[in-house]
């Protein structure tokens, strides 16, 4: 959760640092970016998170079920295929070559929107079912199986394992 709220966080910095502050989008890099910017601008960094939210999210899938199970397979599925923008992202720069007569690497949706505001909107709508997700594993709803795990709030409701 802390890498996802830094990630989250250095999009929202770039944002203010191209809305508020008036920088131009190249140089609008984020905290990290003002330190490293040659790390920014690699497109393993940005592969490597996407990479890594993916197997995140498909390791922790098993331990939801009923309603969280259904908003955290909506969150996998978006992010395999902000992945997939990233593989191709990554693709273009290794090999050298631009796909879609673009100047620089380019992914699909992003033929479409801004790359800064795309990766916002990434970002979010990765998030807000995970969010949603954790609130029902959490808070199940009423009827549904529950998760047997140490982070539901109601787990002391639960009746005890029986002995096999």
């Amino acid at each position: 959760m802390i890498i996802v709220l830094a990630h989250w966080g250095e999009h929202l910095f770039q944002a203010y640092q191209i809305y508020v502050m008036g920088w131009p989008r190249p140089k609008a890099l984020g905290l990290l970016g003002m330190f490293y910017p040659w790390l920014i601008q690699t497109e393993a960094l940005h592969y490597g998170y996407a990479l890594i939210m993916l197997i995140g999210i498909w390791v922790l899938r098993k331990g939801f079920t009923g309603t969280s199970h259904k908003w955290w397979t909506v969150a996998l599925y978006i992010q395999f295929w902000h992945h997939i923008e990233h593989g191709l992202l990554i693709t273009q720069a290794t090999i050298h070559h631009n796909f879609f007569h673009s100047p620089v690497p380019t992914s699909i949706l992003q033929l479409v929107f801004p790359r800064v505001e795309l990766h916002l909107f990434y970002n979010s709508v990765v998030f807000i079912p995970m969010v949603i997700g954790m609130y029902y594993h959490m808070f199940p709803v009423e009827g549904e199986p529950k998760a047997h795990c140490s982070c539901e709030w109601h787990r002391h409701e639960l009746p005890a394992p029986q002995a096999e």
